[in-house]
């Protein structure tokens, strides 16, 4: 498998400086800054990109998942939550809240959620966030 890859500059000081970020070979790009990392200002934040790369990841092996249990997955929706508080004076990636939603033809609610948490611990970015404090899953069918 290929390695994957993204890139950051920073220019200044913490709370003064600013910086762009690179996804892949300029798949994404965008600006981010003390301001929009920690408190609500314009551009994103490297939780966010956590957040985004957690939330893609857990949505394909969840999908791969069902399939091989005979659920074809008509699609995963997933939302993660990166939660950034102060730990020992520094701050640190404490909590994740993953929420999943499966248009999945034919199977019931608890089975769903069984194949989602099958999902959550074989999903390689959860396996990379293994020190994070907690990780939680919401699994449910679309109505």
């Amino acid at each position: 498998m290929p390695a994957r890859k993204g890139s950051a500059k920073w220019q200044g000081d913490l709370q003064g400086g600013s910086g762009d970020l690179t996804v892949g070979e300029g798949v994404f790009q965008g600006a981010y800054s003390y301001e929009s990392r920690f408190e609500e200002g314009q551009g994103t934040n490297p939780e966010e990109l956590i957040a985004a790369s957690h939330a893609a990841c857990f949505s394909m092996a969840l999908s791969d998942v069902l399939a091989e249990h005979g659920h074809e997955p008509r699609s995963v929706e997933t939302t993660a939550k990166v939660e950034v508080r102060v730990v020992d004076g520094e701050p640190a990636i404490t909590k994740i809240d993953l929420a999943t939603t499966g248009d999945v033809p034919g199977i019931e609610e608890a089975h769903f959620r069984e194949h989602a948490e099958e999902a959550k611990a074989g999903c390689p970015v959860s396996k990379a966030l293994a020190g994070v404090g907690e990780i939680t899953l919401e699994a449910r069918l679309a109505s």
